[in-house]
């Protein structure tokens, strides 16, 4: 994290904000792209102070969550996953329509105990019926299984990481305090309008279609998908831990001026209700 680090003042790392905004911009410019294609974005913090920041964050963006532990396999073993979340809406039918009655009532609280653990732990990839198209994962360093996972499927992962966190394991380095509640929510509340707003640049362009493509899947043919290596990130967009530290400097500098400049141009034609030239 030396490359992050402003200084150092009574043993207590001091970050630079230039750097934190560099891949703050980094990261907003990708979910965008990632969410105007049509992808999931996998929010992932299970520090208790950072829980309901996440959950918030899937709400407001309609993405999946994990907020409790990670279990392992949830990517790298996906079909297993699903299986238990198969599992868990047979237990709310079971419910729903008085079958569950008819068992005993030993049965009947192991199965309420059951569906009320797969939910804890599952409840908030119910609706993620494929693999995600990144990862915002918060304090990589405590996620290391969901971001080990990540790389091993060719999922871009965002980090964002405090000076006790590796920034070679993650694709965009935003590096922050990742302990404190307010940092992390101001960082957050940035990356879920971008992913918002490329939502609603999809839905968008749907609608302008005439619909004709609306929940349809990208072909194979179009998105390096099927192999599932990691997809060529976005203009200016390189991975963290690729390339020397000049390269990667100018980089930063470039997409942060682009980025600067398209947040600008946004603000401008919000106002005056055109669209969006993030693109």
């Amino acid at each position: 994290m030396a490359p992050y680090i402003y200084g150092r003042r009574n043993l207590i790392h001091i970050m630079d904000l230039r750097e934190t905004l560099r891949g703050l911009l980094r990261a907003q410019n990708f979910l965008y792209h990632m969410a105007a294609q049509g992808h999931q974005i996998l929010w992932v913090g299970t520090k208790r102070q950072v829980k309901g920041v996440i959950h918030d964050a899937g709400q407001r963006t309609g993405m999946p969550v994990v907020t409790e532990r990670w279990i392992g396999g949830t990517l790298t073993n996906f079909s297993v996953i699903r299986s238990r979340l198969r599992r868990l809406e047979e237990l709310e039918t079971m419910e729903e329509d008085g079958s569950m009655a008819s068992h005993s009532k030993k049965m009947i609280s192991t199965l309420r105990r059951e569906r009320r653990k797969i939910e804890r732990n599952l409840g908030g990839i119910r609706e993620m019926t494929t693999l995600p198209g990144a990862l915002v994962v918060v304090d990589p360093g405590r996620e290391v299984n969901s971001v080990k996972e990540a790389r091993r499927l060719g999922v871009p992962v965002v980090g964002v990481l405090d000076t006790d966190c590796d920034p070679t394991l993650v694709d965009i380095v935003i590096p922050g305090n990742d302990d404190a509640l307010k940092s992390v929510r101001l960082m957050v509340e940035r990356l879920v309008l971008s992913v918002e707003e490329g939502c609603a640049n999809r839905r968008e362009q749907a609608a302008a279609m005439g619909g004709e493509r609306k929940g349809e899947e990208p072909a194979p043919s179009d998105e390096p998908r099927p192999t599932r290596t990691l997809r060529p990130l976005p203009k200016g967009l390189k991975p963290a831990a690729a390339g020397s530290q000049a390269e990667r400097e100018e980089l930063l500098a470039e997409v942060a001026e682009e980025a600067d400049a398209g947040t600008t141009e946004e603000v401008a034609a919000e106002a005056q209700g055109g669209e969006s030239p993030t693109e």
